[in-house]
């Protein structure tokens, strides 16, 4: 489903070229749930960006089903971003005037769906995240564990096949998080392919495949239970030793 091979993101800031992206070689397959890991500016959201089609690389071949993202007209990137491809975030990013409801229609109304169809089909998403009887509240009146989840809803609406987390659990407390990553995991197993982005050893034990980032490179590939769990713990004998 995805391929990356040689991806470069080179940004200029003032006088100083960042490269935060330094060849990244990455396959995704249909229905996997990877987790990203890596320290601050190592690159992850970058890379988040580019797979998401929010940012094009600089260098190097993105092909998403098969097809060279660079060759994709704004008009065709608009549509893969709509239909093939879900955002979650950290802040939840839901309108504050809006209910959630309402919240999870916007991406069908630029989509063009007719009314009575969003609010089905929003109405059904709620119940699917266990929010029927919070459609009618703002995102003030919810917790944040009801907020993430109604951005799920959200996310999920337009049927993507590709849902890109980006520390989907870093506002939230254990118990939110928890249901939050259960809900994430059981669209997992629908044949929906999962990308999270994670600070957290917690969350990435949890995913099929692990890569952490450094400096823009993958430095460490892991897959399967044991390996993943070997690798966390020798990042983690690595945090403490420079903090010794």
């Amino acid at each position: 489903m995805i391929r990356l091979r040689g991806i470069r993101r080179v940004f200029r800031v003032g006088e100083t070229t960042v490269e935060a992206l330094a060849g990244i070689d990455l396959e995704v397959d249909a229905g996997e749930h990877l987790a990203i890991m890596g320290p601050s500016g190592s690159g992850k959201s970058t890379l988040l960006n580019v797979l998401g089609c929010l940012d094009r690389p600089t260098a190097g071949s993105y092909e998403l089903d098969g097809r060279e993202v660079a060759r994709l007209s704004e008009a065709e990137l608009t549509r893969v971003r709509r239909h093939k491809i879900g955002f979650v975030f950290q802040s939840f990013h839901l309108v504050p005037r809006l209910t959630a409801a309402a919240n999870v229609e916007l991406p069908m109304i630029f989509a063009g769906v007719p009314r009575a169809e969003r609010r089905r089909r929003a109405a059904a998403m709620l119940e699917a995240v266990g929010l029927a009887a919070r459609a009618d509240h703002r995102p003030e009146q919810m917790s944040g564990g009801e907020r993430q989840r109604v951005a799920i809803a959200r996310a999920m609406v337009m049927g993507p096949k590709i849902l890109l987390a980006d520390e989907p659990t870093g506002n939230l407390d254990s118990r939110s998080g928890r249901q939050v990553l259960e809900l994430l995991e059981s669209l997992h197993r629908r044949g929906l392919t999962l990308i999270v982005v994670t600070h957290d050893p917690a969350v990435a034990r949890r995913a099929a495949r692990l890569v952490v980032l450094h400096d823009g490179r993958i430095v460490v590939r892991a897959r399967g239970p044991e390996e993943i769990a070997r690798a966390l713990t020798e990042l983690t004998a690595g945090d403490e030793a420079e903090d010794a």
